[in-house]
């Protein structure tokens, strides 16, 4: 999967180093992955939360970290919507965001 943009990624774990890591994980197994669709990233992701417009929730980093993204999954794209902490994320709408 082709992810944009790792750069919100990495601007977030340089205010935030102890989320780089957990981060950089995920970005690792979602480049190398390739999911058709919903089941495949549940499959991996149990705790993933599929939501409508193509966009999920991952819990990162023990669920100290939210990532919100929109797969493409057609053209095998990966969208960075939002990343944050658990209490900055109960603060936007993971389907407009």
């Amino acid at each position: 999967m082709r992810i944009i943009a790792r750069r919100t990624l990495r601007e977030y774990w340089e205010r935030y180093p102890p989320a780089e890591q957990p981060l950089k994980a995920w970005f690792r197994e979602a480049a190398a992955s390739d999911w058709g669709g919903p089941n495949d990233v549940k499959r991996r992701y149990r705790h993933a939360s599929i939501l409508k417009g193509n966009r999920v929730v991952f819990n990162i980093g023990g669920n100290k970290y939210r990532l919100v993204v929109q797969i493409n999954c057609d053209f095998k794209i990966i969208y960075i919507r939002f990343v944050g902490s658990h209490e900055a994320y109960d603060k936007v709408d993971a389907e407009t965001v």
